[in-house]
């Protein structure tokens, strides 16, 4: 099983990179020309989001033995944002530059911002306690989320629905974590450091 994983994650390596360095013709002409005519750069925006939330999915703290979904997603997100560094270098309208820009920092850091609560995930599945956990924030991420996919609903804006769709997900993972946790897990907070220092103190100690 292991080994039969291993090939048709390599194969899929592989496939996945060709279509990377599929879009390669057209960036040649882009940069031939010199201008972005009428190319548009949302097949590419949205190639960076899908690799950024596969990379999260592949990382060891959100599950092991994942190697190969995290490392064909970072090299195809290198390939995506040259390929957006091309566009913008060649877009002959400043106003393309800047959505552009905007819409690629945005989505990114909101992906960030709403999976950032998971990091802590490991600990918490190590001690089966929640002590750490920011139930607050992740509240506060999944009721934002909801909230902006419905804007992003309502008028369909997809860079808006996906990156805050996710959000959602992000939100309703961390709380049901949270919830398994809080309910399953072990009540008994871990001491403070001053506590240890102060139990660990000779008796006669001043």
């Amino acid at each position: 099983m292991g080994l039969a994983h291993n090939i048709v994650g390599i194969i899929g390596n592989v496939i996945s990179f060709g279509l990377f360095l599929s879009p390669l013709p057209t960036f040649y002409q882009i940069h031939k020309k010199k201008a972005v005519e009428e190319f548009q750069p949302y097949p590419y925006l949205c190639t960076v989001m899908n690799c950024v939330i596969w990379m999260f999915y592949g990382l060891p703290i959100v599950k092991k033995d994942n190697i190969l979904v995290l490392t064909i997603n970072s090299v195809g997100l290198v390939i995506e944002l040259l390929y957006l560094t091309v566009y913008v270098v060649y877009a002959n309208d400043r106003k393309k530059r800047v959505r552009v820009g905007c819409i690629l920092l945005s989505d990114i850091f909101n992906i960030i911002m709403y999976a950032a609560p998971l990091a802590i995930w490991k600990k918490v599945y190590d001690t089966k306690s929640v002590e750490y956990m920011p139930f607050w924030l992740s509240l506060a991420g999944l009721s934002n989320g909801i909230c902006w996919t419905i804007y992003g609903l309502l008028q369909f804006d997809i860079f808006i629905l996906v990156s805050n769709g996710l959000g959602s997900v992000f939100g309703a993972v961390q709380l049901g974590l949270y919830a398994y946790y809080y309910f399953n897990g072990t009540k008994e907070q871990a001491k403070k450091p001053s506590q240890v220092q102060l139990s660990n103190r000779p008796s006669g100690a001043a």
